[in-house]
């Protein structure tokens, strides 16, 4: 099993998901993706092994970035997509991904639904 967790440390949700999959025996090819930011193509990806209908599902419309981005407008998918590129602290955490497959741990247990 080869899974990857989009990863912040500084985040409470995204180490106790890497508890979480570390108590099940799992460990994660981990990506810090604010240190590793993601391309593009990634995100797009990531929105779509969510199942998301939108990439703005993905975003944290809460940041200050978001605001200061006036994304609330922004309709356009590449938009809000380069916005994450350009902003990454923007991208939902934590993201787990197995086999084609992607949760958000909010909470923690929902990324045992891929694994």
């Amino acid at each position: 099993m080869s899974v990857t967790l989009y990863h912040n440390s500084r985040c409470s949700k995204s180490r106790e998901t890497l508890a979480l999959l570390q108590s099940k025996s799992v460990e994660p090819t981990i990506v810090e993706y604010l240190k590793t930011p993601l391309t593009h193509e990634q995100i797009s990806t990531l929105v779509s092994q969510l199942g998301f209908s939108s990439a703005r599902e993905l975003m944290r419309i809460k940041e200050d970035d978001y605001k200061a981005l006036n994304l609330k407008d922004e309709t356009r998918e590449n938009a809000l997509i380069d916005a994450m590129v350009k902003k990454p602290k923007l991208i939902e955490r934590p993201i787990v991904v197995n086999n084609g497959k992607a949760a958000i741990g909010r909470p923690p247990e929902n990324v045992l639904s891929v694994l």
